[in-house]
This record gives structure tokens, C-alpha cells and sequence, in this order.
């Protein structure tokens, strides 16, 4: 460790840095962060364009890996600050990229001035179709939910009634003539 050269000045003991394993380590530790909190911050703090908390976060990351890369200082160096500020200036800068890549948060307000659809028509509309499937005689409800409501080919539907194939064409041909004369007698018209 060197001692610095002017009288009364403390020994920059950051240039020693290793993983905080004993308390002189932690010393070590507390001095670069007394030594280069205040400039590096004021630093980070015109790169995140007025931004504290973020400026705080990239300071913290900052001294994270000066910590963990302090074995590859160099020993001869009067200061940290240039290393530590191009660190943190590539920490913001991948922050920014981060948060560029990401669609921008909307937030509740715009969502509830959206127009939303009335849906009381489409529920009148499933009342008065409901009400003109009811009108229909069962042998006629029971060929339209296997071929319409299921969406069965007729074979299936066949199979599943236990009725002839034609059987099923012409009860779901007459079906949809009874449905749309249920639905026109409701005022529904195609």
C-alpha cells in the first residue's frame, strides 16, 4: 500500500481491493465508497438526466464491481474516478437499452377513458335467439344443437342421434326454415 503524498491525506487503500473477507477488508470497502460516492454520483447523476434513484442504483452497481474487479487496478493510478466512471456510464447506457427494448408501461389512466361496447345488445340478441329455439318443436332443437351448436358434420350428427343420414339433412333443413320464422316473428330479420 502506498501513502499518499501530501501530509494529513488518508492512503488510498481502494487500490487494494479484494473480497471483503476480514474487517480490514471491510474498511477498504468503506473507503472507496467515502472517497468516490459524492463525484461519482454527481457524475451519474447528469447521465441519468436529473434521475436520483436510478443515479443511486447505478452508483451502487458501480462500486458492486469495483469491489469485485479491485485485483485488476492498476497500482500506479492517482485516481479510481475515470474506471469508475466509465463503468457507470455503461451501466446507464444498458439500463437505457433495457428499458428502450421494453413497450412503455400505460399506466391506468388512458385505460379508462377507452370506450367499451355496449353489450346489452348482444345479450338481447341471445334472449330472443334463445326464446325462438325454444319455439321449435325438440326433434327440431335436437337436429340444430348436434349440427349447429356442436358443429357436427351431418354423419356425425347421424351417429350420435342414431338416425339415418337423410334423416338428418331434412330435419335440420326444415330446423333453420322453423328458426327463422321464430326469429322474423320476434322482429329479427336477416
Amino acid at each position: 500500500m502506498k501513502a499518499s503524498s501530501r501530509p494529513g491525506d488518508r492512503p488510498d487503500r481502494s487500490r487494494r481491493l479484494r473480497p471483503v473477507d476480514t474487517p480490514d477488508d471491510e474498511l477498504v470497502v468503506a473507503e472507496l465508497y467515502r472517497t468516490y460516492h459524492r463525484p461519482l454520483l454527481s457524475f451519474v447523476v447528469r447521465l441519468t438526466r436529473g434521475d436520483v434513484q436510478w443515479a443511486e442504483d447505478v452508483v451502487q452497481e458501480t462500486m458492486v464491481r469495483a469491489w469485485r474487479s479491485a485485483d485488476r487496478f492498476d497500482a500506479d493510478a492517482s485516481s479510481l474516478m475515470p474506471w469508475l466512471a466509465t463503468v457507470a456510464r455503461h451501466i446507464v447506457i444498458d439500463d437505457q437499452r433495457r428499458k428502450d427494448a421494453r413497450p412503455h408501461e400505460a399506466g391506468e389512466g388512458p385505460l379508462e377513458s377507452v370506450p367499451m361496447p355496449d353489450q346489452m345488445e348482444d345479450l338481447l340478441r341471445q334472449v330472443v335467439v334463445s326464446d325462438a329455439l325454444d319455439s321449435l318443436s325438440p326433434a327440431h332443437r335436437e337436429i340444430l344443437n348436434e349440427t349447429v351448436l356442436r358443429d357436427r358434420s351431418v354423419n356425425d350428427a347421424a351417429e350420435a342421434l342414431g338416425i339415418p343420414v337423410g334423416t338428418v339433412k331434412s330435419r335440420a333443413y326444415y330446423a333453420l326454415r322453423a328458426l327463422r320464422v321464430a326469429l322474423e316473428e320476434r322482429g329479427v330479420t336477416a
